[in-house]
């Protein structure tokens, strides 16, 4: 049975009716999801028959597919199905060997970008699905990327970009760590950014003039809503560009920070820069001087903080000064 886009939006339908406990999924109610799933994509297509529906729930249970465990459970003349245990999901599978041949057949056309300007991440995208899906013969893993698997809330992570992809308004449940309380919150979603191995929703809350990003490890939970959806003009590549991290405060503005760096220290701040627009301005045996221009926020504190003694700001003083005070109340502590 060959996958293509429609299947799939039918296979994964499927799999949240089978894994819903809560409800009794009969054949028409199924059909009702995946024709509602299919609408979604295509309104004005026809849909599918009962058919189509024993094909896919067939080829669910194969081998090709994903070997499905599903109860048949009759209640009087009719049946509804379900797994049989509430927490399995194709989601969780390993991938099959039609999955497979398509990611090899995607692999193909992405290596033909290798190389080209603008195309850098498509050398470490290659990299990363053949060793997750282990596409290339190797008994053993010969190399690591950084990510944090068990991020709270990371399978959150494929219905938000489809709000974002379809334009769905949504109603976020929301539970700051500076908060017991969960607050309830009106986000048209624009952009999903990670930073330090945290995913970020970045959108827009009709309550505030300007945007909102919200860590997924602290969404609780979140439903579509009927509302017009607020599309933004913002170039988020750019948005993004004069920022480390991903907090930008009302009214900021781009300063230039000059930080001086240890002389052990000096090769890794070369050859890793902290910044793009990193600038040398000085290299001598007291160590490695240079500038960053970006807005001063959170996030870069934190990094600066993070080289210890290594790094030294020297200008501005607002900014020298945030961080003198970070230290002096880390010192407090001991």
């Amino acid at each position: 049975m060959a996958i293509n886009k429609n299947a799939l939006i039918r296979f994964h339908a499927l799999d949240k009716c089978f894994s819903n406990f809560s409800k009794k999924f009969y054949l028409e109610d199924l059909l009702e999801k995946c024709n509602d799933a299919l609408h979604e994509l295509n309104p004005e297509g026809d849909g599918i028959k009962k058919r189509q529906l024993f094909e896919d729930i067939k080829f669910m249970e194969s081998s090709q597919g994903w070997s499905v465990p599903l109860d048949r459970i009759k209640e009087g003349r009719k049946v509804y199905y379900r797994y049989e245990t509430s927490d399995f999901s194709i989601n969780k599978q390993p991938m099959n060997e039609l999955e497979a041949e398509k990611l090899k057949s995607a692999l193909l056309v992405l290596s033909r970008f290798k190389g080209m300007p603008q195309f850098e991440w498509v050398n470490e995208l290659i990299l990363k699905l053949q060793e997750a899906f282990k596409l290339q013969s190797h008994e053993r893993e010969i190399i690591s990327f950084d990510a944090n698997e068990y991020l709270k809330n990371i399978h959150f992570l494929g219905d938000l970009f489809n709000a974002i992809l379809y334009k769905k308004v949504l109603h976020v449940d929301y539970q700051s760590f500076k908060s017991d309380v969960i607050t309830t919150l009106e986000i048209h979603p624009h952009y999903l950014k990670q930073y330090n191995n945290r995913w970020f929703l970045i959108g827009n809350n009709p309550e505030f003039e300007n945007l909102t990003n919200l860590a997924l490890d602290r969404i609780v939970s979140f439903t579509e809503i009927d509302k017009k959806y607020q599309v933004s003009s913002i170039d988020f590549n750019a948005y993004f560009d004069d920022v480390i991290g991903v907090s930008i405060s009302p009214n900021a503005v781009i300063s230039k920070i000059i930080i001086q760096a240890t002389a052990d220290l000096a090769p890794y701040i070369i050859t890793k820069p902290l910044h793009g627009s990193q600038k040398r301005i000085s290299i001598d045996n007291d160590g490695f001087t240079f500038s960053i221009e970006v807005i001063p926020n959170h996030e870069l504190e934190k990094l600066i903080l993070s080289f210890g003694e290594g790094l030294k700001v020297i200008t501005p003083d607002f900014f020298k000064n945030a961080i003198k005070l970070r230290l002096v109340n880390s010192l407090a502590n001991y």
